[in-house]
């Protein structure tokens, strides 16, 4: 069998602290896995450490502890040459495609870049190569001489992906790619990464705050708060079947179309994500849970496997009187 295209395990990143500030762990004993062809998505609250991990992956910042293997080999054992060696296979699509380009540049300079960079590619060789990943996301050749703040947000979008694609990637990391777009330029976008994703059998790390949108094109969903993950699973268990009130709270904020549906109980959490210089003891999420036991404020819930796959870290599914071992239904959620 191949290897996953994304394996990490373990990974944790620490921010210094200035001064006499404490310094900040944004991720936190953090594993995921991709496999070949596949989209993950990973989802929360702004602050959650979504962006962070998507960029500790890409080597972006430094790890203090965990392991990163992209196509079976240790990308943390490497350094310098070695690492840009290995970054042909993995790219980022950032959130605002406007300040990721070179506004001073044409758009098909900073297409051509990492050909320039990593292929040694002559120019004309370049210029082809360019054009072909232009008309491949669906722009014009011609607009290859154009500068970026002659295009659209969704425009400049496919221009990041374009570059993005450049080098043949096996995974691609993509920050909030479509949240600075409006809808239907989002919902083109999503289609665009669909069609390249079956078509090139990429695996996409989707980091999102929107649940809507993570559904579409997702195969299985992560969700994150305050930098550790709460819960895993496929995306079809994850969102009929939530295993952590969490996940149920952010699902619950997902906007209904359908007017029938639109009475469903919403559940609010109380109080902001808690400081991530000094979190809380114990289970991270208990300061704002409606179900949080005595055994929440003191211990930190392992993971747990959940009936459909995935899993999740919540005492409700081993110790919980009357909730353990099953999701907790809509009738059980406090008023």
């Amino acid at each position: 069998m191949k290897p996953p295209v994304l394996q990490a395990e373990g990974l944790r990143v620490t921010f210094p602290g200035k001064g006499r500030r404490q310094g900040v762990t944004a991720v936190d004993d953090v594993s995921l896995r991709i496999d070949r062809g596949e989209t993950l998505g990973l989802v929360g609250e702004s602050g959650s450490g979504k962006s962070t991990t998507g960029r500790a992956v890409l080597r972006l910042v430094p790890l203090e502890t965990g392991r990163i293997h992209v196509d079976g080999e240790d990308v943390t054992r490497y350094r310098g040459a070695q690492l840009r060696r290995l970054r042909r296979q993995m790219q980022m699509v950032f959130q605002d495609p406007y300040s990721s380009l070179d506004p001073s540049a044409p758009v098909g300079s900073s297409i051509a870049e990492p050909l320039r960079v990593h292929e040694k590619m002559a120019k004309q060789a370049r210029r082809d190569r360019v054009e072909e990943l232009l008309d491949l996301v669906g722009l014009r050749p011609s607009h290859a001489d154009r500068y970026p703040y002659e295009f659209s947000g969704g425009q400049r979008q496919r221009v990041a992906i374009a570059r993005a694609l450049a080098l043949h990637p096996r995974l691609i990391v993509c920050d909030e790619a479509v949240s600075a777009l409006d809808v239907s330029t989002q919902n083109q976008v999503i289609n665009l990464l669909e069609d390249l994703r079956e078509r090139f059998e990429l695996s996409y790390l989707f980091i999102a705050h929107d649940l809507a949108v993570v559904r579409h094109i997702a195969h299985r969903v992560a969700v994150m708060y305050l930098g550790r993950i709460v819960e895993s699973g496929p995306v079809e268990r994850v969102y009929s079947q939530p295993a952590h009130p969490y996940t149920q709270a952010l699902l619950s904020a997902i906007p209904v179309p359908d007017p029938k549906r639109r009475g469903a109980k919403r559940i609010l959490l109380s109080g902001d994500l808690p400081d991530p210089s000094a979190p809380p003891p114990g289970c991270p999420f208990h300061t704002r849970c409606a179900y949080a036991m005595d055994v929440c404020k003191r211990e930190m819930p392992a993971m747990t496997p959940v009936a459909g796959g995935g899993e999740t870290a919540c005492h409700l599914q081993t110790t919980g009187p009357t909730l353990a071992g099953r999701p907790l239904s809509e009738k059980e959620v406090p008023a």
